[in-house]
């Protein structure tokens, strides 16, 4: 072992340069003193190949242990994978879940190796061990390939009615990564998720909400009947699944139950009238029985279960959960009860200081609105000496918002020790912490006034200039009051050198120079002498200072006036320059006087409105606490608006689930055998009862709780007998209730048995059953009997009902998946007459990269995905094909050097290690055209040759689709017109006349989305650049046999090019 120990150490310190996904070592072939010219490249990590190509199960579990330990330390493996995939099927556990890890690690990578072992992941989702079952689904859902997306469909469907908890929520994880890929499968994997959300296992119920929250976080009719059960499982999920079910939770809150907190705001907006005194007592009889009377507000007995049940939360050891149940209370709970949050949070504060940030940020936005909240506990907000900048500035705006009448004068002590901190930020934000606080108190005015006074012959010049800025905003309020401190900031001005406190002196003797007019005019023939070397700021101060006492004091500053404008004139800064100009027609008008230069008086020395001293996180409270959005005071990707409360409560019995009892049930369908089931058609109750809680969402959860918790009164085979006779009873019932919605059924269901469908006919309809419903059980009984199929490559063309056929060679336009709410499937118009888009499929074209002749039996073939690139959104997702028509095997196929404009991107494809003679491969890259038209330049490498060769991306694939409504189609037209708007005609081919014709043409020519027309013979589209999101929108106006195209962008390059290539395939014959 020792040898090979040795081998390992020099395998690390001969690695290669890493690829685009490997580590960030350091290249060490480009050092000519580097020992990279005496490495081995094709000996690299040879022991360890041996050691898993051997039979001894010690070797293999020792190199997977090395091999895993490579990549924890951000080692770039990936040469291992085959080596390593092969041992996928050893019997070894151990071995088997090391190979697990590292195939969910490189799986996304190597798609082409990792695909040629998908049978052996499909054989272990059946394996007795429930960690290589789960272990199987997880890589399978990390293989980025859209062909494997039926299997990974029929994969989940399975796992998900797994006995064990484990795979159950791996299922759920995996549910995001295939919506990701697939987003046309989001209907079925709602019913995945509908299940899961029925599960009561703690372990699930995390990941369950996870998934709904990133599939379809918009169903909230999921959550009714699981919302109890989610409450009461709270306290025992594990703690980031608390985090996940307390967020949906808060807006769920949010949009079924009212706001506790409305009666009160009411109430104290009506206060004055009722105590009025001057009002009569027979207008207070009026006024009061003219006003309706409001109901009196009673909390829901499922709101106080939400924050009952939340509450044990907050002594959690985990941060995160802290804050979630403290967001909740905060947007969801009555005032009364709202401060229990503020121990806990100060317990956070103790935490690391990334901890302290985020909840200082919280409880600042808090303290704008309940300041009483935390004003027991001021002390925890002082600041230390070992706390950062950021953490102290936060502390710093939370004193400010606690101050009151009554705790003002500690905290006043406080603030006077961090003016004298060393941190010069940290002085200048404590100074306006003061000025704020002298605002907002208007009994301490006097006294901050006095002491930033006295700070201005502080020898820190920011100090000064804070206090300067400070001053300045607190005289603003109470100006006549305090001349003293004019004149004494007049005599200090040259001693201050910062030139915000410089201009801010300027402007308080400009704004009062009736109060000073002795030293305004000696104060600006200082500033005359000086003007040229003043900062701008500064000069546009002056400009100011001159003009208002030219109006004041026309005799003694009228030269002076003249000469500062003078000046101004003939400076460097057009602001200054435009400045003065503008002052001087005002102030000093010539023969010709402007119309505005008799109220020169009332526009430059009208009074000023004081300025409002708020605080930073005042508009902070639009976010909902705990977000990155709030954090960062600006709306994130991803982020979801926090609902507003309803006006009426909607019906709380949607929460309302009859458990069933199951001893009473199977009683009951022992007798349905000798009643001829007249008992389920003619009772209403009983039926509807039965069907409500025994949906097939239940269905097989209610196996998996007879066998528990009837510990095997009743075998196997006798409760799947009686299910499968529920379930032929309730969709014999549920075909009559459909038949009307319906049109077409399969052949399996048309097959029922006479004497069923005669009785079911005497049947009187009991309630109304959604063709959604009946068609999910259509899928279910399909799905039933191909569950034999085992899950194969070779079964691809013909897998579950519930996936959609892959057609390699077409692509689905996303009108599909953008707009299936809007489809109208039957024939018969929609009540608004808006012609709704049906989906095209639009052949994918393919074109070639490099030829075969001059690759020397490589070649190369590329077309766009027309999907969103795995790699950034704003790259356009191209997809290559790589053939070898050669005798000999190609080698280490890469991507080379780029020549790229400014502004372009590539993002690499993974290195092809070995392509054999004969085979072929396709690999995914991305290319950020940065919305020009220009190609993109590189080499391809093998290991003997280097290809140069260049991409150049039609213009119709530089966009992306977007959604809109008609009406704004039309108003984002109109905005878009004259040189942004481009048009054209041409003459229709008679094969291109008809409405799916033409549609199919606009998206073959561009990656588009059709919009809802109202008009007929109007067909309109819309997208967005794939760069910087401009706007793009075409309307093809068909007359005849000619059609007008138009297409607004304010990228006329765009455009006109899109125009033209639309032309050419709806002219082309």
């Amino acid at each position: 072992m020792s040898g090979n120990g040795l081998q390992l150490t020099t395998s690390y310190a001969n690695e290669k340069p890493p690829s685009s996904t490997g580590s960030a070592d350091a290249d060490l072939a480009t050092d000519p003193a580097s020992s990279g010219f005496f490495t081995t490249d094709f000996k690299r990590h040879e022991d360890l190949k041996s050691m898993l190509d051997g039979n001894k199960d010690n070797l293999k579990l020792e190199a997977m242990k090395r091999i895993i330990g490579m990549v924890a330390k951000g080692k770039d493996a990936s040469d291992l994978f085959p080596a390593v995939v092969k041992n996928v099927v050893s019997k070894n556990l151990e071995i088997k879940k090391l190979v697990y890890v590292y195939l969910t690690r490189y799986a996304e990578e190597q798609q082409d190796l990792a695909l040629l072992s998908i049978s052996t992941f499909q054989r272990a989702l059946k394996d007795p061990n429930q960690l290589i079952r789960a272990s199987a689904l997880r890589v399978l859902s990390s293989i980025r390939v859209p062909v494997i997306t039926p299997i990974m469909m029929l994969a989940i469907k399975e796992a998900v009615m797994d006995m064990s908890p484990y795979v159950r929520k791996t299922a759920a994880h995996a549910i995001p990564k295939l919506y990701s890929l697939d987003p046309e499968t989001k209907e079925q994997l709602i019913e995945v998720i509908e299940k899961l959300l029925g599960d009561k296992t703690t372990l699930v119920a995390g990941s369950a909400i996870q998934a709904f929250e990133e599939v379809c976080p918009e169903r909230i009719d999921l959550i009714h009947k699981n919302y109890r059960k989610m409450c009461n499982l709270l306290v025992d999920v594990e703690e980031w699944g608390q985090v996940v079910i307390i967020n949906m939770l808060t807006r769920y809150c949010r949009t079924q139950f009212l706001n506790p907190n409305q009666t009160d705001s009411i109430d104290d907006v009506d206060k004055p009238f009722y105590e009025d005194s001057d009002k009569s007592s027979e207008e207070e009889d009026e006024t009061k029985e003219s006003e309706p009377k409001k109901k009196p507000y009673v909390m829901d007995s499922d709101h106080r279960l939400l924050l009952r049940q939340a509450k044990p939360l907050l002594n959690s050891r985990n941060a995160a959960v802290v804050m979630s149940v403290a967001q909740l209370y905060h947007h969801c709970a009555p005032k009364a009860e709202v401060g229990v949050v503020a121990k806990a949070l100060i317990r956070l504060l103790r935490s690391h200081k990334e901890i302290q940030y985020v909840v200082l940020s919280n409880i600042a936005t808090m303290t704008i609105k309940r300041k009483g909240m935390f004003e027991p506990y001021l002390k925890s907000f002082y600041v230390r000496s070992s706390d950062p900048l950021h953490v102290k500035l936060l502390k710093l705006e939370i004193l400010t918002s606690l101050a009151t009448e009554t705790n003002i004068s500690t905290i006043l002590r406080e603030l006077q020790t961090y003016v004298l901190s060393p941190d010069k930020e940290f002085a200048a934000a404590t100074i306006q912490a003061i000025g704020r606080c002298a605002s907002n108190i208007s009994e301490i005015t006097d006294t901050c006034l006095n002491g930033l006074v006295h700070l201005m012959s502080n020898r820190d010049e920011s100090v000064v200039a804070e206090s300067v800025v400070v001053i300045k905003k607190l005289l603003q309020m109470r100006p006549s009051e305090h001349k003293d401190i004019i004149c004494h900031m007049a005599k200090m001005v040259e001693k201050i050198m910062v030139p915000m406190a410089r201009a801010s002196i300027l402007w308080l003797i400009g704004e009062y120079s009736e109060r000073v007019p002795k030293i305004a005019p000696d104060v600006l023939r200082k500033f005359a002498k000086s003007f040229i070397q003043e900062e701008d700021i500064v000069k546009l101060q002056i400009l100011n200072l001159a003009a208002k006492l030219c109006i004041t004091n026309q005799k003694q500053t009228k030269l002076l006036c003249q000469y500062v404008l003078n000046l101004a004139k003939y400076d460097q800064n057009y602001d200054i320059r435009d400045r003065s100009r503008f002052l001087r027609q005002l102030v000093l008008p010539g023969e010709k006087s402007s119309a505005l230069a008799k109220y020169a008086k009332k526009i430059f020395l009208a009074t000023k409105p004081a300025p409002v001293l708020a605080s930073k996180f005042q508009d902070r409270d639009q976010y909902q606490l705990g977000t990155l959005s709030h954090l960062l005071n600006t709306r994130a990707h991803g982020y979801q608006e926090l609902p507003e409360w309803p006006e009426e409560a909607p019906e709380p019995s949607v929460r309302n689930v009859e458990m069933p009892i199951w001893t009473e049930k199977k009683i009951s369908t022992k007798k349905k055998k000798n009643t001829a089931d007249l008992k389920s058609f003619y009772s209403e109750t009983e039926s509807s009862d039965e069907d409500d809680s025994d949906g097939e969402s239940q269905s097989d959860e209610s196996e998996e709780e007879d066998s528990e918790e009837e510990s095997g009164e009743e075998s196997e085979e006798e409760e799947d007998s009686e299910n499968d006779e529920n379930e032929e009873e309730e969709e014999s019932e549920e075909e009559v209730s459909s038949k009307e919605e319906d049109s077409s059924e399969e052949d399996s269901e048309e097959e029922e048995s006479s004497s069923e469908e005669e009785v079911v006919q005497k049947k009187p309809v009991k309630k109304e059953i959604k063709p959604e419903k009946s068609k999910l059980k259509e899928e279910k009984s399909s799905t039933k009997n191909q569950s034999d199929l085992l899950l194969d490559l070779d079964d691809l063309g013909s897998l579950g009902t519930g996936s959609t056929p892959v057609t390699p060679g077409d692509m689905l336009t996303p009108t599909m998946a953008s707009s299936m709410s809007n489809l109208s499937i039957s024939d018969r118009a929609s009540p608004t007459n808006v012609a709704m888009p049906q989906p095209v499929i639009v052949p994918s074209k393919s074109y070639e990269l490099l030829n075969r002749i001059k690759g020397n039996g490589l070649s190369v073939e590329y077309k766009y995905t027309r999907s969103i690139s795995i790699f950034s959104p704003k790259m356009v997702s191209i997809e290559l094909t790589l053939t070898n028509s050669g005798d000999t095997p190609i080698t280490n196929i890469s991507m080379g050097d780029k020549k790229l404009q400014p502004g372009m991107e590539v993002q690499e494809f993974p290195e092809i290690a070995t392509l054999g003679a004969g085979s072929s491969t396709s690999v995914l890259f991305g290319i950020n055209y940065n919305d020009t038209t220009q190609p993109a330049m590189f080499d391809l490498c093998t290991q003997d040759q280097k290809y140069s060769v260049n991409i150049s991306a039609p213009v119709g694939e530089l966009v992306q689709p977007y959604t809109m409504n008609e009406s704004d189609f039309r108003t984002q037209q109109g905005k878009l017109g004259g040189m942004n708007e481009n048009s054209g005609s041409t003459d229709l081919p008679e094969k291109n006349q008809s409405p799916k014709a033409i549609c199919s043409c606009v998206h073959t020519a561009a990656n588009v989305l059709q919009v809802p027309s109202s008009e007929e013979n109007i067909y309109r589209f819309s997208a967005k650049t794939l760069g910087d999101g401009t706007l793009v929108l075409v309307s093809v106006k068909v007359k005849e046999s000619k059609a007008t195209v138009t297409v607004n962008c304010e990228k006329m390059v765009i455009g006109t090019m899109l125009l033209k290539d639309i032309k050419s395939t709806l002219g082309k014959k």
